[in-house]
């Protein structure tokens, strides 16, 4: 059995994650977003989606990166 990164479970349904040339084992998926994800520049929170970017920051929203003072992001309306 394979063991989590991340909680250190011993688990027989790991799943393995390849992120930037390195392999990750993870025995579920909320494991693998605690190691994984970016957290927002301005309010903390995991950008578990595709979120914004800008002056080399990851934003969960426009808003936050708004909050944040970049500019030219538009949430939907």
């Amino acid at each position: 059995m394979a063991q989590c990164e991340v909680c250190r479970n011993q688990y027989d349904k790991t799943f393995q994650v390849i992120a930037e040339g390195r392999t990750h084992v993870f025995d579920s998926f909320e494991c693998a977003i605690q190691a994984l994800a970016p957290t927002c520049a301005n309010c903390g929170c995991r950008v578990i989606g595709h979120g914004v970017e800008g002056n080399g920051r990851v934003f969960c929203c426009a808003n936050c990166a708004k909050v944040d003072g970049v500019s030219g992001f538009r949430d939907r309306l």
